[in-house]
């Protein structure tokens, strides 16, 4: 499922970056690689997506957060 759907404070495993070549080296740059594991701290609509990354906060546009299919790991509290 794409990262917008994800919920605040639940940590999630990055699948795949549906997307070309340019933004998968970027954020390969920012250590989001397949196989990262991060948590969503902000989900709010308007404004940026906010995961932390091994510990350090990263801001996404909501365009490339909804490229980024993840497989939920904490499903408490659906």
């Amino acid at each position: 499922m794409p990262l917008t759907q994800i919920k605040e404070g639940r940590t999630v495993r990055l699948v795949s970056i549906e997307s070309g070549y340019g933004l998968k080296n970027r954020l390969a740059s920012m250590g989001v690689r397949p196989q990262t594991e991060f948590t969503v701290i902000n989900n709010h609509h308007p404004g940026p997506f906010m995961i932390t990354v091994k510990g350090c906060k990263m801001m996404l546009g909501r365009g490339v957060a909804d490229k980024l299919m993840v497989l939920q790991l904490n499903s408490e509290n659906q």
